[in-house]
């Protein structure tokens, strides 16, 4: 029987029993690499395979790693024509293993996350990886969240304003040195918040990676995962932080060379205005969503490096926070009009 330190597979096995899972013999754990906030695992048994899901054990932030959110999310997703992994089990408590954690079904597929992952893909299948990308953000974002019971998921009003507020939050948590240009950019931000904005459920942290793709078609995405930054907002954030994900600074946050930053992608003002075409919308005050989602992943990149140095394992992770800087220089360059991503 396989370990894992931060997963007991006699703990998850006899939770999986108390809720009432078919357990086939002994559990065998590996943990997936390529997060570097919460912790993926793949567990088998003799007949099944699940994905598990839970915070890292060390370095925690506020309102980071909601196991319970992506439940939440994921589970009212289920009836939808949003691709999500089935879920199976939840310990929301963290009872069971010290944390909470929650188990879906395995879903077989291909996933992009390197530049190398792009070379057994033609120019053809990444035009229509990006198009399958951006539909499904658009279902995502046409889902009636009441309907399916999200209606208490979030607080909509003055989203923009206390993502700025949020952002500033956490980097005062997560900060492994002073940058005034935060400070400068936050200020900026909350200066030009939009009037108004739509609602939606918005994944909060999208791009390829954090999809399963069909094996045989890159354009059909089979699920959409790492819903830890899920709420009901503004979809414009979403499809901004898509785009701003699109810059090179991004590999310093993975500690590799990122698919998603690879010049084989269209632009980001292509994938912008796909995703406007497809919605029949405009895009708004579209330099404010871009420098907001500047501030957000410099923060990200920021707080991967602060659990590097709290003891979080991942390669490449104490080396994130030297992207920061270029993500807030950025952002208040788009905020005063001297270039966009």
């Amino acid at each position: 029987m396989s370990e894992h330190p931060a997963l007991d597979s006699t703990l998850l096995r006899d939770f999986l029993v108390r809720e009432g899972v078919r357990v086939a013999g002994d559990l065998r754990v590996e943990l997936i690499s390529g997060g570097k906030s919460n912790l993926t695992f793949s567990v088998r048994d003799d007949e099944s395979h699940w994905v598990v899901r839970r915070p890292p054990t060390s370095g925690l932030t506020p309102s980071a790693h909601d196991m319970n959110r992506e439940w939440a999310v994921t589970s009212a997703l289920q009836s939808t024509d949003v691709p999500v992994a089935p879920t199976v089990a939840i310990d929301s408590d963290g009872a069971v293993l010290g944390a909470p954690f929650t188990v879906v079904e395995f879903v077989d597929g291909r996933i992009i996350r390197t530049d190398d992952d792009l070379t057994a893909l033609s120019d053809d299948e990444i035009d229509r990886n990006v198009d399958g990308l951006v539909d499904t953000l658009v279902r995502l974002h046409a889902v009636d969240f009441r309907a399916v019971g999200l209606g208490d998921f979030g607080r909509p009003d003055g989203f923009a304003a206390r993502q700025v507020k949020l952002w500033a939050r956490q980097w005062g948590h997560v900060k492994t040195r002073d940058l005034d240009d935060v400070d400068r950019l936050v200020a900026e931000l909350s200066e030009r918040i939009p009037v108004e904005a739509d609602t939606t459920i918005v994944h909060g942290d999208y791009r390829v990676d954090n999809t399963i793709l069909s094996a045989d078609d890159p354009g059909t995405v089979r699920a959409v995962v790492d819903w830890e930054m899920s709420t009901l907002g503004d979809p414009l954030t979403d499809i901004a932080l898509m785009c701003v994900y699109r810059r090179k600074g991004f590999d310093r946050v993975v500690g590799f060379d990122a698919a998603w930053t690879s010049d084989r992608y269209p632009s980001a003002d292509d994938m912008a205005q796909r995703y406007a075409t497809r919605t029949g919308g405009d895009l708004g005050d579209w330099d404010f969503y871009l420098a907001l989602a500047n501030l957000k992943l410099g923060v990200i990149a920021e707080g991967i490096t602060y659990r590097a140095r709290a003891g979080a394992a991942s390669d490449g992770a104490d080396r994130a926070a030297e992207a920061t800087g270029d993500f807030i220089s950025a952002g208040l360059s788009t905020l005063r009009g001297k270039n966009r991503v």
